[in-house]
Order: C-alpha cells, then structure tokens, then sequence
C-alpha cells in the first residue's frame, strides 16, 4: 500500500481534506459511542450513512485533484500507464 511517489498539496486543499477527516473521526467516535450505550439500531445505522457519505466526499474532493493535478500531468509527459492506474483507482472507489 505505501508508494514512493508522493503528491504536493496546496494548502487550502490539505486544510479542507483534514478538516473533513477530523469530522470523520469525530463521527466514528460517536457511532462507538453509540455502541457502547446500545443505541437504537436505526440510528446507529444512520450515522454510520452519515460517515459513509463524508468519506465518500473527501474521496471526490481527492480523485478530482488528483485527475486536474497528477493525472494531467503525467499524460502531459507521455505516461499512459497513469489512464489504467486512474481505471483501477475509480474502480476500488465504486466498490
């Protein structure tokens, strides 16, 4: 799982990725929570969507960087591979 490649972030996108997973976290936390207090099922299940669909965000929000950004470069310098890497990485993504 860990690469030698790395990818250079502005700023403003660092601070908006980590800010969402903060808040992930944070709802992590409270569905545990919500376990150990035997939250109604429901509920428990419904802040779990939550938590899914604000991973799922970050994700788009980093896909779209990376396409705009390491992607368009890459094809910029000749590199194809980078189109079957991108098909692989949006694959595991819908999964």
């Amino acid at each position: 799982m860990s690469s030698e490649r790395i990818t250079k972030r502005e700023d403003k996108l660092k601070h908006m990725l980590i800010t969402r997973l903060n808040r992930i976290e944070g709802q992590i936390g409270g569905i545990r929570a919500m376990i150990e207090r035997d939250a109604y099922c429901d509920d428990v299940l419904s802040q779990i969507a939550a938590a899914r669909s604000a991973l799922d965000s970050a994700g788009k929000l980093l896909l779209e960087h990376h396409i705009r950004s390491c992607v368009a470069q890459d094809l910029t310098e000749g590199k194809q591979e980078t189109v079957g890497e991108l098909i692989t990485t949006i694959g595991r993504l819908l999964k």
